[in-house]
């Protein structure tokens, strides 16, 4: 899958699903400043790079223990784990982040069997946290978990850590270190901001301090 790392990050380049701008840092709902902003929902607008992410979630779903059902990470793992299911003929279903506030208040929706062995899809990791706590949702209501899929880490140590201490394993189509080298050789950013970009993902949240 190395070359399919590189060609991934390619294309999220090409069409700007992620921008790299270590001079005027990105502001994350979380506070952190970043030079990095990732939109792969950009992905579903381009039919050849998001049959070519799909055909990629098929060969590396194959590296996952037996699974009979997707379920994908509400929202941006919904569109990519339902083209999955649809290409594997398999169900689907989704998990919210909170329970509805109407009708049935379901936080996971669509019908799963009992017994069902699930792969997860989201669309990117950063700590984790959104697809650990879909993976803990599903877990709960007595389902297994097989893993969670995704486009694209950042590759940050503590989502290494937090999918330990759940006992769930995780795989993505591409990283941030694939995506640095790919973005270097074509000249899209220099050997001085490559530097930068290195330095904040060893630090994100002290990152901009130092820099700035």
């Amino acid at each position: 899958m190395k070359d399919f790392e590189k060609i991934i990050a390619q294309k999220l380049l090409q069409i700007n699903a992620i921008k790299l701008s270590p001079q005027n840092p990105f502001t994350w709902a979380s506070g952190i400043k970043s030079p990095i902003y990732c939109d792969n929902r950009i992905t579903l607008s381009y039919p050849d790079i998001r049959n070519e992410i799909k055909a990629g979630f098929a060969a590396l779903s194959e590296s996952f223990s037996e699974f009979n059902h997707i379920s994908g990470v509400a929202t941006a793992g919904i569109a990519h784990g339902a083209l999955l299911a649809d290409y594997l003929n398999l169900p689907f279903s989704y998990v919210r982040s909170s329970a509805k506030k109407h009708g049935r208040q379901n936080k996971i929706e669509g019908e799963i069997k009992e017994g069902s062995k699930i792969l997860v899809i989201e669309d990117l990791i950063s700590t984790g946290g959104s697809s650990i706590l879909a993976v803990d949702d599903l877990r709960e209501n007595g389902y297994e978990v097989v893993g969670v899929m995704a486009i694209f880490t950042y590759e940050f140590q503590n989502a290494v850590d937090n999918f330990k201490n759940s006992n769930c394993s995780f795989k993505t189509l591409s990283n941030y270190s694939t995506l640095l080298k790919e973005a270097a050789d074509a000249n899209y950013i220099s050997d001085e901001d490559v530097s930068a970009l290195t330095d904040w993902s060893k630090d994100p949240k002290g990152w901009f301090d130092r820099q700035f």
